[in-house]
């Protein structure tokens, strides 16, 4: 009896636990999947590489993983970035732009490493604009990323000129389509960033600092925080994170698309962060959280479409499932469902008050 009793305590310490219900949803997504496809989860070593669903989806959520660690250091510091598709996208017409269209896949316009360091250096500028608006001028967050959101999206096809720029440059595929050890090189990049930011936010005090200046930014600047300075920061890692994907998404795809590369892609980073367990209130947060939420996203997006369900109703299921999770996250909601089980129990009925 006691072994029982520890037990039921330390599975109820567990589902306490604020990454427990991402991390359940996510087996739930997997179990669903290799229920529908016998095949999910075979892993099969070919050509020196390693090929199967589940690599194909952390391949394909990478690029997410990365935006989604930037998108959760502006929302701990309460604000939020709807720029980071068009960044993506200025991003990869910036580094398109710079290799140039020759066929032969051996040239390029300009030397690799410029063409990378231009376009991180563009997508860094634009992170650094977006926080300079909210930490010096002072405009509210959703208003200021949506300039550039808007603005961005018009830049990024003045550089690829309306037109889908196609790269014929093999080096630069390697980014997002190439493997390292028999894995997408893509999982190294999203693991690097990953790993810097993790450190930088639990090894120093950057990342109680975020916290301090997302709960009250007044308080943290009265207890001498740079909240401003961190704010700025925040946005600009964001944005550079932003480029990061960008790269990733046009080496892969070998082309840049100023009109839908990155579409959607802020409303995706930003369920990831929630799925995740960061509040968008701001203050405590969770890099490994946000790194579920990403993949409970390409999951749910895998899921989708090999359950064979209708393109037009896609979004409106992938809608609902998000929904349900963010229910099921919410302990109000819970301890809701838990008051009117016992009562209806105990024949008392009714809704609590």
């Amino acid at each position: 009896m006691p072994e029982t009793k520890h037990t039921a305590s330390l599975a109820a310490r567990a589902f306490q636990h604020r990454l427990a219900w991402p991390v359940l949803t996510l087996l739930l997504l997997l179990a669903v999947n290799a229920a529908f496809n016998p095949g999910f989860l075979h892993l099969e070593w070919r050509d020196g590489h390693l090929y199967g669903s589940l690599i194909d989806i952390l391949n394909r959520a990478a690029p997410l993983v990365v935006v989604t660690l930037g998108m959760t250091l502006v929302i701990a510091t309460r604000g939020i970035d709807i720029s980071v598709g068009a960044v993506v996208a200025i991003a990869a017409a910036s580094a398109a732009w710079m290799i140039g269209g020759a066929v032969d896949g051996e040239t390029s316009r300009f030397p690799l490493w410029m063409a990378v360091g231009a376009a991180l250096g563009v997508a860094l500028v634009c992170g650094l604009w977006n926080g300079t608006l909210v930490a010096a001028v002072g405009m509210q967050p959703i208003i200021a990323t949506l300039i550039l959101m808007v603005a961005g999206r018009g830049l990024a096809q003045l550089i690829t000129d309306g037109q889908i720029v196609t790269v014929y440059y093999k080096p630069y595929f390697f980014f997002g389509g190439s493997f390292l050890l028999g894995i997408p090189f893509s999982l190294f990049i999203a693991t690097a960033v990953f790993a810097v930011l993790y450190l930088a936010t639990t090894r120093t005090a950057l990342g109680l600092f975020i916290q301090a200046v997302g709960i009250n930014p007044s308080a943290a600047r009265v207890a001498g925080i740079q909240a401003r300075r961190l704010t700025l920061g925040a946005y600009a890692v964001c944005g550079l994170c932003a480029g990061i994907a960008g790269l990733l998404i046009s080496s892969n795809v070998k082309s840049a698309d100023g009109n839908n590369a990155g579409q959607l892609l802020e409303l995706d980073a930003i369920l990831a962060v929630t799925l995740g367990g960061t509040l968008l209130t701001g203050g405590r947060f969770s890099l490994v959280g946000s790194v579920i939420g990403a993949l409970i996203i390409q999951t749910l997006t895998y899921a989708i479409y090999s359950l064979g369900v209708p393109p037009e109703i896609n979004l409106v299921v992938k809608a609902v499932v998000v929904f349900a999770v963010m229910l099921l996250q919410s302990a109000e909601f819970r301890t809701s469902l838990r008051i009117l089980f016992v009562r209806q129990n105990n024949g008392t009925g009714g809704i609590p008050s």
